[in-house]
């Protein structure tokens, strides 16, 4: 599997356990960054779990934002944001106190219809329906849920969200909580994958590295993964670029 591309160029990545603010932004758990294809920065900060930061040409989106989820994020001190995603309701997904801290007047919400109901507010999106922010920003809303018998009732089909995030040509991939569904194989040219392996909720090992397989991203992370043993993924996916980070 080739996973770098003439399109990725990968800028700088930097890693630190710990919270501390820098020009105006809480940083918890370090950041990579990446660059589109016209040379734009694309910065990743792991904030933990499903929560995660992404800089982009001066807009700041925030990716299922909870405060009280340990280690308590204090979201007043990052920079407000101009996007917030949320993939569905559960308490380490959704948190109206996080999402409070980070609006303004001007901040778009984009979630799934129960949440949007829940929240009052925002864009709903349902699987395969898309938004165009402007020209260089595009939000793809994908399929989420469980397939083994006895865990659908966790995340049924048709209800949560992934979301695919173009920035400048630039493709991300945020599962959500989702196993290895056929649906990935639609996935295409994605540059970062963000992949959850957590047993029952998500996924197990094996079906990460088949969910990689199946789309082939160029980067991908485990994320959401609490005691699972990430650190076997790369032995697992020899060739891929796999990036563990603390996103437990």
């Amino acid at each position: 599997m080739t996973i770098f591309r003439n399109t990725l160029t990968i800028v700088a990545a930097a890693f630190a356990i710990g919270l501390a603010s820098c020009g105006g932004t809480a940083k918890a758990g370090g950041s990579d960054v990446f660059t589109t294809q016209s040379g734009k920065r694309v910065e990743f900060t792991f904030i933990k779990h499903g929560s995660l930061e992404i800089k982009y040409d001066s807009l700041y989106i925030q990716v299922d934002p909870v405060s009280q989820l340990p280690p308590v994020t204090d979201y007043s001190r990052f920079h407000k944001a101009d996007i917030i995603l949320i993939t569905h309701e559960h308490y380490d997904h959704y948190d109206e106190a996080a999402i409070d801290m980070l609006c303004d007047s001007t901040t778009r919400i984009v979630l799934n219809g129960r949440c949007a109901a829940m929240l009052r507010r925002g864009t709903a999106l349902a699987n395969g329906n898309s938004l165009q922010l402007r020209s260089d920003i595009t939000i793809d809303a994908v399929p989420a849920y469980n397939t083994t018998p006895a865990h659908t009732k966790f995340h049924p089909k048709g209800r949560d969200n992934g979301y695919v995030l173009t920035l400048d040509g630039f493709r991300i991939y945020i599962a959500g909580d989702t196993e290895d569904i056929p649906e990935l194989k639609n996935l295409q040219n994605i540059d970062v994958a963000f992949l959850p392996c957590n047993q029952p909720y998500t996924m197990t090992l094996d079906q990460f590295v088949n969910a990689v397989k199946a789309f082939s991203p160029r980067v991908v992370y485990p994320y959401h993964y609490n005691d699972t043993q990430v650190s076997r993924l790369p032995a697992m996916l020899k060739g891929c670029d796999v990036r563990i980070r603390p996103m437990k």
